[in-house]
C-alpha cells in the first residue's frame, strides 16, 4: 500500500514538473514578431533656410560709364548745369570742340549716340595723354591714393588731363566749380575694367 501511495505521488509530482516546463517552453517559444508593428515616430524636417548670396558687381566698362553718368546728371541726356555743361557726362562746348564734335546745343542735347561717341573719344585722348602715369603708377598707391585706370581717367574727366598730371608731379589738388576734388574721382571709380571700352 506504501508502495503504491509512493508510485501516485511521484507520477503527480512528474506531472506538475512536466506541466511547468511545457508551460516555460512554450511561453519562451511565442514568436517575438506576433507584437502588432509600432508606428515610427515621426520626425520633423525643418528644411534649410535658402541664403541669398549676392552676385558680385562686375566693373566693366558699361559700369563705368554708368557710374560716371550718374555722378555726373543721374544718366539725364537732355540736362544743363548752370554752368552750362551739357548731357549725361556734363561737357562743356571747348572739350567738344577739342573733339571735333561742333554743333548746336540743342542737337547735342538730343543726341544721346553723340554724347557716347564724345565720352569715348575723351577717355581715349586723356588715356593717351596720362598713358605714362598710368602705366608708372598702376596699382601703387601716390600721395595716398591708390592709382588705377579707371580712377585716373574719371578725374580727368571732372579735372583736366592737364590737373591730373599735376597731381601725379607734385600731388597739387584740383577742385571743380562745385568743389569736388580730382582724388574723389580717383577713389570712387576705381577698379573699372576699361581695356575694352580702349581697345587695349
Amino acid at each position: 500500500m506504501k508502495k503504491f501511495s509512493y508510485v501516485i505521488l511521484v507520477s503527480l509530482v512528474s506531472t506538475f514538473v512536466m506541466a511547468f516546463t511545457t508551460f516555460q517552453i512554450i511561453e519562451r517559444e511565442t514568436p517575438l514578431d506576433l507584437e502588432p508593428p509600432r508606428p515610427l515616430a515621426l520626425v520633423t524636417i525643418t528644411p534649410k533656410a535658402e541664403v541669398n548670396i549676392p552676385k558680385p558687381i562686375i566693373k566693366d566698362h558699361n559700369t563705368f560709364l554708368d557710374a560716371i553718368g550718374f555722378r555726373e546728371s543721374s544718366n539725364r541726356y537732355d540736362v544743363v548745369n548752370r554752368y552750362g555743361y551739357m548731357g549725361k557726362y556734363q561737357f562743356g562746348q571747348k572739350t567738344l570742340n577739342k573733339l571735333g564734335i561742333d554743333v548746336p546745343r540743342e542737337e547735342f542735347l538730343n543726341n544721346p549716340q553723340m554724347q557716347e561717341q564724345a565720352m569715348y573719344l575723351l577717355l581715349r585722348s586723356n588715356y593717351k595723354n596720362l598713358k605714362k602715369y598710368i602705366d608708372r603708377y598702376e596699382g601703387k598707391v601716390l600721395h595716398g591714393i591708390l592709382v588705377t585706370k579707371s580712377g585716373v581717367l574719371a578725374a580727368a574727366h571732372l579735372g583736366g588731363a592737364g590737373n591730373v598730371r599735376k597731381w601725379f608731379r607734385n600731388g597739387i589738388e584740383f577742385k571743380d566749380a562745385n568743389g569736388t576734388k580730382i582724388t574723389s574721382y580717383m577713389r570712387n571709380f576705381a577698379g573699372y575694367e576699361l581695356n575694352l571700352l580702349l581697345k587695349l
